[in-house]
């Protein structure tokens, strides 16, 4: 495998990640709530956002996993889950990347079943053709076409998450 074309820079990734902490302190001004990230995945990102946030944050933090080398099982394996009740809370769930849709579908009917006031998503990158299950995504960083995709924490087996932009991945010829 051979790192390809970059598809967004570091001041693409810098920018864009303000604009979406702006979206969201827009909707919860003067209102807590929990942010969780989906692990690893969302790691640099979730750092990254979380600091463009104001007011009050609690943060939290799942593992989750679906993938085996560039192909999702279909299986979604939750390794961490939330370490406190949500009952009654805000929550803000941050993935990396949407994909198939089966993880983000999981969690997110996980959570609900746990009985938050609300729940929404932001997700880094969307790739909006290869969804199988439909979800509710409330931010979106960038769109993405249908092509493999690592740096700014997303990984090809556990490769590549220290990448701070992010580009295809191709397989060596």
């Amino acid at each position: 495998m051979v790192v390809g074309k970059p598809l967004f820079t570091e001041e693409q990734i810098r920018v864009r990640v303000h604009e979406l902490g702006k979206a969201i302190n827009d909707d919860y001004k003067n209102k807590g709530f929990l942010a969780v990230g989906i692990l690893k995945g969302a790691c640099v990102f979730f750092a990254d956002l979380i600091r463009q946030l104001k007011g009050p944050l609690s943060i939290d933090f799942i593992i989750a996993s679906s993938y085996v080398d560039t192909v999702t099982t279909g299986n979604v394996v939750v390794h961490y889950g939330i370490q406190q009740p949500i009952a009654g809370k805000d929550i803000l769930l941050v993935e990396d990347i949407i994909d198939t849709g089966i993880t983000l579908h999981y969690l997110r009917e996980r959570l609900l079943q746990m009985g938050p006031s609300s729940l929404k998503i932001c997700a880094f990158l969307d790739k909006k053709s290869r969804r199988v299950v439909d979800v509710p995504v409330d931010y979106v960083g960038f769109d993405i076409p249908d092509e493999f995709v690592i740096g700014y924490g997303v990984d090809y087996n556990d490769q590549f998450r220290n990448l701070p932009y992010i580009s295809t991945l191709k397989k060596a010829t």
